[in-house]
């Protein structure tokens, strides 16, 4: 089982960077740095490419409203050039809070969207001259909604490699279809092993059966919180964890507007669900978080003795995960290093 990890995506690039350092040596498959309306994801990853050696590097994820289909493949060429073919394009649609809300574009179509983007990153880093006529993009642009002076262009560079791996993030179950068809790897958000089948197995069948043999197997990229702990301490850590699953259960989007609701509903606990996002939308938050039942929180998180942690561990890699992009539950860059290092033991 693969390692991955989440960095700090809100502090310094050289405190992050010197963490990551000791987290590659002690056997961190991949960092992932998110891009949510801090810094710019790119900054940070250019910067630890030069810091890091050997460790994986992805954008966990970048918004794909917020930059045109080239620039995403020039940005993901560029990254795996500096980083010496390390660099794994991370995408996703987020949602209209951010997208609408701080960058003020149309949040529509993620799937159109989605599908024409990885096509024309895919032509992009082939060098082929880029010629597209979708739904959402057309390259280069008809005369009549442009100068009239466009024509195809292919990129300078020649890029380190032009099949860079794409992890495409999504919940809902045409999305998943989405990425089981045409991405490398597949990013869900809170993971549940026994119950994954029943959220999202069929769409994942769909898309497998449409998917193109040249891409392998679908890498699937689980991120549960970890902590390596006495039985006794548990009940600490899953409160901490209880506040993250209902500030997106019930407040991420508008009622019939969440996604994440929609995922727990998918996992059978609907009724939860609805009470989570009534009292979040009415300003209870820590009652919405008490509301979070237990045995979610813990199914979809790695939180107990080491003996328990590994088990789960294989019940993650009985529903497919290959990848187990952990949130350590410590307090300093110490603590998470020790995490990660008795982790690897386990995995």
């Amino acid at each position: 089982m693969r390692i991955g990890m989440a960095l700090n995506y809100s502090g310094g690039f050289a405190e992050t960077a010197a963490e990551a350092a000791d987290l590659e040596r002690a056997g961190l498959d991949i960092a992932f740095v998110p891009e949510a309306y801090s810094f710019d994801a790119v900054s940070q990853l250019g910067y630890l490419a030069a810091k890091t050696s050997t460790m994986g590097l992805a954008s966990g994820i970048l918004q794909i409203y917020t930059r045109t289909p080239t620039l995403t493949a020039m940005t993901a060429a560029g990254l795996d050039y500096v980083s010496d073919g390390r660099f794994t394009l991370g995408l996703g649609a987020s949602g209209p809070q951010v997208v609408e809300g701080f960058h003020g574009v149309k949040y529509d179509a993620p799937l159109a969207r989605t599908r024409e983007i990885i096509e024309i990153c895919r032509k992009v880093w082939r060098r082929e001259k880029v010629v597209h006529d979708g739904k959402k993009y057309q390259i280069p642009l008809p005369a009549d909604q442009g100068t009239g002076l466009g024509k195809p262009l292919k990129l300078i560079n020649h890029p380190v490699r032009e099949d860079i791996p794409i992890i495409l993030a999504a919940l809902g179950p045409k999305n998943v279809e989405l990425a089981a068809e045409v991405a490398n790897g597949w990013q869900p958000l809170f993971f549940h092993p026994e119950k994954a089948d029943v959220a999202w197995g069929d769409a994942l069948a769909r898309g497998r059966e449409k998917r193109d043999p040249s891409l392998g197997e679908l890498e699937v990229y689980a991120g549960p919180a970890l902590a390596i702990c006495e039985e006794d301490e548990v009940p600490g850590y899953l409160d901490f964890v209880r506040p993250h699953l209902a500030l997106y259960i019930g407040g991420m989007g508008a009622r019939g507007k969440n996604f994440y609701n929609e995922l727990a509903c998918r996992y059978g606990y609907e009724a939860e669900a609805a009470r989570i996002q009534d009292l979040y939308l009415d300003g209870k938050k820590e009652e919405a978080a008490a509301a979070v039942p237990d045995e979610l929180v813990r199914s979809v998180s790695l939180i107990g003795p080491a003996g328990y942690v590994a088990e789960r561990v294989a019940a993650f890699r009985e529903a497919g995960a290959t990848t187990l992009t952990v949130t350590p539950m410590a307090l300093d860059a110490p603590g998470r290093l020790r995490l990660v290092e008795q982790f690897r033991e386990l995995c």
